[in-house]
C-alpha cells in the first residue's frame, strides 16, 4: 500500500482542521437546515484550505511535492468529515450489521497521496456485499456533499469480488487497485481486499504487467507527439513526464511491492546516484504542475505558451544574454525530460535482468542470450552492449564508434551500454579533434537512417560534447508558435527525414526533391548542412551568419574537404533564402528570379538548398507542409534553374506572353481573333503570374459574364487552399472589401494576385484556406465564402472581427515593423509588413493602403506561428514606384494597422 509523503507538509492545521470543524458541525442542531449548514461550512473550510495551499505554491514553488501532498491530505480531512456527517448524523444507524459495512479507499494519484490543486478526487467505496440500502444512501449522500462542494469526482461502488474479477481482466483497474490507500470507514474491509488482490491478482502476473504498462506508454507518447521535446509539453502524460516516473513506480510496486520511489533503491532498479536523478526530476515537475493548475485555475496538463511565462516568473528565472527567463525555464523542463527517459532505460535494464526468463526479454522478441562479438562490442539477445564496464574509458573514441554501429548494423543499444556512454561522456572530449573519431561521427550522421542513432547519441550526452556547438542548442526552445520541438529535437528530425527522401520513402510528399537526390555531388556537405543549419540558434545575433562561421571551423575536423566546407558554410548562411523568396517574393516578377539566381549561382547550391529547406520547413512540426509551399517551391526551383542553366531568360516577355495566349486560346476553341482580343484585354504582368490552369479558370468564368456583370468564383482547393476569384468593376478600395469580405467569413488568404483589364475591370485571384490551414473542401463553406463577398462588394464595407488574439498569442509581444525594399522589383515598390498574427490584419493593412490612395499589384502572405510577414507590390496611383513621402506616410498608417492588440483586450 503506498504510503502518502504527509511529512513533507508544514503546520496542516493552517491548511484545515478538522477537528474544529467536526465540533462546529457536531454544535448544528438536527433538522431540515443540517446539510446546508454543513455544506457551507465545509465549503469555507474547503476555499480557506485552497487559499492557504496556494499561498504556499507562490511562497515556495520549488517544494511542489509537499504542496501535492497537502492538496491530498486535505481532500482526505474533508472526505473523512463527510463520511462521518453522513452516518452519524444524516443517515443514523443503530446496531449495524456485517453487510452494513464501508470503507472509502483513495485510488490513482489521490491514493499516492500526491494531487495538483484541482485535481480529480477518485475514490473507491468498498461494501462487503451485494448493496444494502443503508451502504448506498451513504454512498450516495457522500457523492452529493463532494459535487455540492463543487470537486470533480471519479467514483466506483465495488464489492471485494468485483474488485478481484475486474482487476484481473482490465490493466488500468490493476494499476488504480496497486495504489489504493484506505481513508476511512472499515479498515479491515480494505485490508482484505489488499490481500487477495496480491494473492489472486498479482501473483504471477508480473511478465504481464510490465508489458501492458510498457506498450500504454508507447500509446501515450504517440498521443502526446512522441517527444519529449514539444514546446508546448504536457506535465503529465507527455513523453518524459510525470507519468513515465509513475510507470516505473508502479512497475516497482507490482514486482518489489515498494511502497515509496526511494524504496527502488533497495529493490535494485535503480542506484542510489539514479534515485537522487529520479527525485530531482520528480520534484520539479510537480512544482511546475501545482503551478500550472494555480495559474490556470482549473485542472491543465498542457504547459502552454499562456502559462509558461508566468511559472517561469513564479519559480524565480530570470533573462540572461541570448536567453529569456521563460527559455532558461524550458530548457530546464526539457533536461528533466531527458533525464526521465535516461532512467527509464536504465531501470529497464534492471529489470530485464530480475525478470527474464533464461534467453528471453519480457514482452519482446526472443534472442539467444549467447554473445557475440561486433567490432569489439557486444551484441546481447540483439542489442549492442559493451563487454566490460571500463569499456569507453579505456578508448573514449569508442564513445562514438558505438552509435556509428548502431546506425550501419540498424541495432538498437543496450541499456546498459547507454548507461556506461552517459556516465562517461566526458570522456568523449580527449578525442574530438581525433581524426577515426570524426569519421565514426560522420558516418552516423550519413547512414540510411541515421536520426535513431544520433538521437541515442544525444541522450547519453556524447553528442553534446563531441560537438560543443550542438551542447549550445540541447534542450532549447524556441519560444514561439511557430516550432513544435526543441533546436536539437528539430535537427535531429530534419536529419531523419533527409535520409528518409534518400532512400525514396516520401517521394509522394516530395517528388522533386527525392529526384534531386541522385543528381547531388555534395552528398555529405548536404547532411553536414543539415545539421548545422540551426547550431547558432539563441546566441543573440543572426544565426545564419553565426552558423556559418560554425560550419568554417567544425567542418575541416569532421573531414570534409575545403570544397565541401564551404558548401555547406554557404548553405548555412543561406538556409532562408529559398523559402524567403518562395513566400515572401513575386516569383512572377523577372527581378524576383534575377535576384535570387545572382546568389545560388550554380545548380548544385540549387539543388542542395532545396533539400535543406524541404527538410527544415517539415521539421518545424506536423502540419507545417502542405501542397502550397510545396507549389511555390517547385515554382521557384524551376525558374531559377532556366534562369542558372541558360544564363539568361528563355524567352523575352512579349514571347512568353504569346506562348501563354496561344496555349489559352487551344484549350478554350477560340478562333484568332477571340484569342488575340482576350490577350490585349489583360497586361503582361497578368499572363507573367498566373499559371496555365488558373489563366484558364479565369477565361472560363470571363466568357460566361454579359458586359459589366461582377462574378464570384470559389474552387474546390485542390492545392491545399482554395482559389478564389473575383472579377468586377474596378475602384478604390477593392481589394480591401475582398479582404474584409473574407475576413468575416473567417477565411485566411494567403497569396493574391491583383489585376486590372485594359477595359477597367479587375481580376483578382487570391488563395485561402480556414482556420485549420487547409482548402475549404466543403461546399456549404464554399458558398458561404461566395456570399459574404457579394456583401463585401455590393453593401457599406463589412465590419472587421474584434481586435482581440487567442491567450496563447497574448503570451507573444511582436513589434511591428514595416521593411522597404527598394530595389526587389523593377516597376513597382515592395514593402514587407511584420507584424502579431490576428483575424483580419490583412484587412487592416489593405486598408491602410487604401487610405493612401495606393494600388496593391499583388499580396503574399506567410504566417510563422504568433508573427505573420505579409508583402505587397504597390505603386502610386498613376502607376509609378512610390515617391520616399509616399513611403514615410504609408510607413505610419501601415504600423498603426498592424500594432498588437493590448493584453487587457485579449484577456
Amino acid at each position: 500500500m503506498p504510503q502518502p509523503r504527509y511529512e513533507l507538509i508544514e503546520d496542516k492545521r493552517a491548511i484545515i482542521d478538522r477537528r474544529a470543524i467536526a465540533e462546529q458541525i457536531a454544535a448544528l442542531k438536527d433538522g431540515p437546515t443540517l446539510r446546508n449548514e454543513c455544506c457551507r461550512l465545509l465549503g469555507e473550510a474547503l476555499a480557506a484550505g485552497r487559499a492557504e495551499i496556494g499561498r504556499r505554491i507562490l511562497a515556495d514553488p520549488a517544494r511542489g511535492r509537499a504542496h501535492a501532498a497537502a492538496t491530498s491530505w486535505m481532500t482526505d480531512q474533508l472526505v473523512r468529515l463527510i463520511h462521518d456527517l453522513a452516518v452519524e448524523r444524516l443517515i443514523p444507524r443503530g446496531n449495524p450489521t456485517k453487510a452494513e459495512r464501508l470503507s472509502l479507499v483513495a485510488l490513482g494519484g489521490y491514493g499516492r497521496g500526491e494531487m495538483a490543486p484541482f485535481s480529480d478526487v477518485d475514490l473507491m467505496f468498498l461494501i462487503p456485499g451485494p448493496r444494502a440500502p443503508f451502504c448506498e444512501q451513504v454512498i450516495e449522500t457522500i457523492l452529493y456533499l463532494l459535487w455540492d462542494l463543487k470537486l470533480k469526482v471519479g467514483q466506483s461502488s465495488r464489492t471485494p469480488a468485483e474488485v478481484i474479477a475486474l482487476a484481473k481482466g482490465d490493466m488500468s483497474v490493476r494499476t488504480a487497485m496497486l495504489e489504493g490507500r484506505f481513508v476511512w470507514g472499515d479498515r479491515a474491509l480494505n485490508e482484505e481486499v489488499a490481500v487477495r488482490f496480491r494473492k489472486e491478482v498479482v501473483a504471477g502476473t508480473t511478465a504481464e504487467f510490465v508489458a501492458a504498462k510498457l506498450a500504454e506508454r508507447d500509446e501515450r507518447h504517440r498521443r502526446m507527439g512522441d517527444s519529449r521535446y514539444v514546446v508546448e509539453p504536457n506535465v503529465k502524460d507527455g513523453k518524459g513526464g510525470l507519468r513515465d516516473l509513475h510507470t516505473l513506480y508502479w512497475i516497482g510496486q507490482y514486482i518489489h511491492q515498494v511502497n515509496s520511489p526511494a524504496e527502488l533503491v533497495g529493490a535494485g532498479l535503480l542506484s542510489r546516484e539514479e534515485y537522487r536523478r529520479f527525485d530531482r526530476a520528480e520534484r520539479f515537475f510537480w512544482s511546475v504542475r501545482c503551478l500550472l493548475h494555480l495559474t490556470a485555475g482549473r485542472a491543465e496538463e498542457r504547459l502552454g505558451f499562456d502559462h509558461q511565462r508566468q511559472i517561469s516568473t513564479a519559480m524565480h528565472y530570470a533573462d540572461r544574454p541570448g536567453k529569456s527567463a521563460v527559455e532558461r525555464f524550458m530548457h530546464f523542463y526539457f533536461l528533466q525530460a531527458k533525464t526521465v527517459g535516461d532512467l527509464t532505460g536504465v531501470f529497464l535494464a534492471h529489470l530485464d535482468e530480475q525478470i527474464a526468463q533464461k534467453g528471453r526479454r519480457f514482452g519482446l522478441p526472443a534472442f539467444f542470450r549467447r554473445s557475440r562479438k561486433l567490432s569489439g562490442f557486444v551484441v546481447d539477445r540483439g542489442r549492442l552492449s559493451i563487454p566490460r564496464d571500463d569499456y569507453f574509458a579505456e578508448q573514449p573514441a569508442r564513445l562514438v564508434e558505438i552509435f556509428a554501429l548502431a546506425a550501419r548494423e540498424a541495432m538498437e543499444i543496450h541499456p546498459t551500454a547507454m548507461r556506461a556512454a552517459a556516465r562517461d561522456a566526458k570522456l568523449v572530449d580527449q578525442v574530438r579533434d581525433d581524426p577515426e573519431a570524426n569519421r565514426c561521427f560522420l558516418a552516423t550522421l550519413t547512414a540510411r537512417v541515421p536520426d535513431l542513432a544520433l538521437r541515442w547519441m544525444n541522450e547519453a550526452g556524447v553528442f553534446g560534447r563531441f560537438v560543443p556547438d550542438f551542447g549550445r542548442v540541447v534542450a532549447q526552445m524556441q519560444f514561439d508558435m511557430y516550432h513544435h520541438y526543441t533546436v536539437d529535437e528539430h535537427t535531429i528530425r530534419a536529419v531523419g527525414l533527409l535520409a528518409a527522401i534518400e532512400r525514396g520513402e516520401l517521394s509522394d510528399d516530395h517528388p522533386l526533391a527525392t529526384a534531386l537526390f541522385r543528381q547531388i555531388g555534395s552528398r555529405r556537405a548536404l547532411y553536414v548542412a543539415v545539421l548545422l543549419h540551426d547550431i547558432a540558434k539563441g546566441r543573440g545575433g543572426d544565426h545564419s551568419q553565426l552558423g556559418a562561421e560554425v560550419a568554417l571551423k567544425l567542418c575541416p575536423r569532421l573531414g570534409l574537404d575545403p570544397a565541401e566546407t564551404e558548401m555547406v558554410s554557404w548553405l548555412v548562411r543561406h538556409h532562408l533564402l529559398i523559402s524567403n523568396t518562395a513566400f515572401k517574393r513575386d516569383l512572377a516578377d523577372p527581378k524576383t528570379i534575377d535576384d535570387f539566381a545572382n546568389i545560388v549561382q550554380s545548380m548544385e547550391r540549387l539543388r542542395l538548398l532545396l533539400m535543406l529547406t524541404v527538410v527544415d520547413i517539415r521539421a518545424v512540426g506536423p502540419g507545417t507542409w502542405n501542397d502550397w509551399k510545396r507549389r511555390l517551391l517547385t515554382a521557384l526551383f524551376d525558374a531559377a534553374e532556366e534562369r542558372l542553366r541558360l544564363g539568361h531568360k528563355e524567352r523575352g516577355r512579349s514571347e512568353q506572353v504569346m506562348v501563354k495566349v496561344e496555349a489559352l486560346g487551344a484549350a478554350m476553341g477560340w478562333n484568332r481573333r477571340e484569342r488575340d482580343r482576350y490577350g490585349e484585354r489583360l497586361p503582361d504582368s497578368y499572363w507573367l503570374a498566373e499559371s496555365d490552369e488558373s489563366i484558364v479558370a479565369n477565361a472560363r468564368q470571363v466568357a460566361a459574364l454579359e458586359p459589366g456583370q461582377i462574378s464570384i468564383l470559389v474552387g474546390s482547393g485542390d492545392e491545399g487552399a482554395t482559389l478564389v476569384t473575383v472579377f468586377a468593376p474596378d475602384r478604390e478600395g477593392l481589394f480591401f472589401r475582398i479582404c474584409a469580405g473574407l475576413a468575416s467569413a473567417g477565411a485566411s488568404i494567403i497569396d493574391a494576385r491583383i489585376h486590372t483589364t485594359r477595359d477597367g475591370m479587375a481580376l483578382d485571384n487570391l488563395l485561402v484556406q480556414d482556420s485549420q490551414g487547409r482548402a475549404y473542401s466543403d461546399k456549404r463553406l464554399r458558398g458561404r465564402l461566395a456570399k459574404a463577398l457579394e456583401g463585401a462588394l455590393d453593401g457599406p464595407p463589412p465590419l472587421l472581427p474584434t481586435r482581440l488574439v487567442e491567450p496563447r498569442q497574448a503570451a507573444f509581444s511582436v513589434a511591428p515593423s514595416v521593411i522597404v525594399a527598394e530595389r526587389a522589383s523593377r516597376r513597382t515598390t515592395v514593402v514587407e509588413v511584420h507584424a502579431a498574427d490576428r483575424p483580419a490584419l490583412l484587412a487592416r493593412l489593405t486598408q491602410a493602403i487604401h487610405e493612401q490612395g495606393l494600388l496593391i499589384h499583388s499580396a503574399h502572405i506567410s504566417t510563422y506561428g504568433e508573427r505573420a510577414v505579409d508583402t505587397f507590390y504597390l505603386t502610386r496611383g498613376d502607376r509609378q514606384k512610390l515617391l520616399a513621402a509616399d513611403i514615410e506616410a504609408l510607413r505610419g498608417g501601415l504600423l498603426a494597422a498592424a500594432a498588437q492588440p493590448e493584453r487587457a483586450e485579449a484577456a
